[in-house]
């Protein structure tokens, strides 16, 4: 078998502290972004970005933002579709009030915007935890879609309350608008997503996110030891929004174009994000990329066996979407809460130890 580190010698403390401490999974790894960076830009076509490339890359941004708030400081959060909002109106505030400047810092202020909401919204749980910290958030999501519907400024007195991403371009290239190329705004997004994934796997592994999960697994103790909790707790929510809110403004500028906030960014958008990390796996970025990626996968794989190939009613087939997830979610709750990533993880021990049973 070639899955095996026998042979493999660290010298170094960085050696040891690698990500990828197996050849084989750095191999992996670094075979993953030539595949996604130099292959799939010239293979994909409308069909593919808009049905499975682009909702998997920003539900993915979303999921880990969300992971971190939720598996690695341990604080319960129902608003995630309120902190998305905010990252679509403010990209939209930024691109109308300031054409002049590029798309991709548009992005990233209106993540620093929501991080900042994030941290104004964090307040309450330096008090309260658990069950009332989750309501807490849960009153952010409806105060924040009732404020972006009921306040003309946000939506630039639009008659229509809806919100439209004007022409952007990046090199040239447009990435919003009527006239995008498949490949561009798959690209544009991907660099997005890489970048939270190596932000957030560096925040992690740090001394951040060793406070951060301090806290998650007992904060009295952590206080104790010298942890703050007002600082740890502030910037979970910080650093969660802010990647929330970069996949809030992607979602609006570049996947939908046009959007109202109560359809697009209601709490099915959070309850979605949350049954992603649930399934993924809490306290795992991989577990935020395969929790995002089985519920984008798995309405198209029952759209194409069960309305395509045995006849079914799209009705049935969405209400079958329903009933598998919430299966699905009570599974892992009672069998597996670390989700997919653990099963990765058990199958790769596995693996490394076969044909020995384990």
């Amino acid at each position: 078998m070639i899955y095996r580190e026998a042979g493999e010698f660290k010298t170094s403390y960085v050696d040891d502290g690698q990500t990828f401490p197996i050849r084989f999974d750095r191999l992996g790894y670094y075979v993953t972004l030539a595949v996604a960076f130099l292959v799939i830009p010239f293979m994909v076509n409308d069909y593919w970005v808009n049905a499975i490339f682009l909702p998997f890359l920003i539900y993915a941004i979303a999921a880990i933002g969300l992971n971190i708030l939720v598996g690695y400081c341990g604080q319960v959060s129902l608003g995630t579709g309120g902190f998305m909002a905010v990252g679509a109106y403010s990209v939209y505030k930024l691109m109308t009030a300031f054409p002049d400047i590029n798309i991709f810092f548009h992005v990233i202020i209106a993540g620093a915007i929501t991080a900042a909401v994030g941290v104004l919204f964090g307040l309450p749980s330096l008090r309260i935890k658990g069950f009332y910290l989750a309501v807490a958030t849960l009153a952010a999501q409806f105060f924040l879609v009732w404020l972006f519907n009921r306040v003309p400024w946000f939506y630039n007195y639009s008659a229509s309350g809806q919100i439209s991403a004007p022409e952007r371009t990046v090199f040239g290239i447009p990435v919003t608008g009527a006239e995008t190329q498949p490949w561009a705004v798959y690209l544009f997004c991907l660099v997005f997503l890489v970048g939270s994934a190596l932000i957030a796997r560096n925040l992690t592994r740090g001394s951040t996110g060793r406070r951060w999960m301090a806290i998650r697994d007992m904060d009295i103790a952590a206080e104790i030891i010298g942890v703050n909790p007002l600082t740890a707790k502030l910037t979970a929510f910080a650093a969660s929004s802010f990647f929330v809110g970069v996949a809030g403004a992607l979602f609006f500028a570049v996947y939908l174009g046009a959007v109202e906030v109560g359809e697009a960014f209601g709490i099915s958008k959070s309850f979605l994000v949350l049954f992603m990390i649930i399934i993924g796996g809490l306290g795992s970025i991989f577990g935020s990329f395969a929790g995002a990626a089985f519920l984008v996968l798995l309405p198209v794989a029952l759209k194409v066996v069960g309305a395509d190939m045995f006849g079914w009613p799209t009705d049935t087939v969405a209400h079958l979407q329903l009933v598998i997830v919430g299966a699905l979610i009570v599974t892992f709750l009672v069998l597996e809460p670390h989700g997919l990533a653990q099963l990765w993880r058990v199958t790769k021990e596995k693996l490394r130890l076969w044909p020995f049973p384990h």
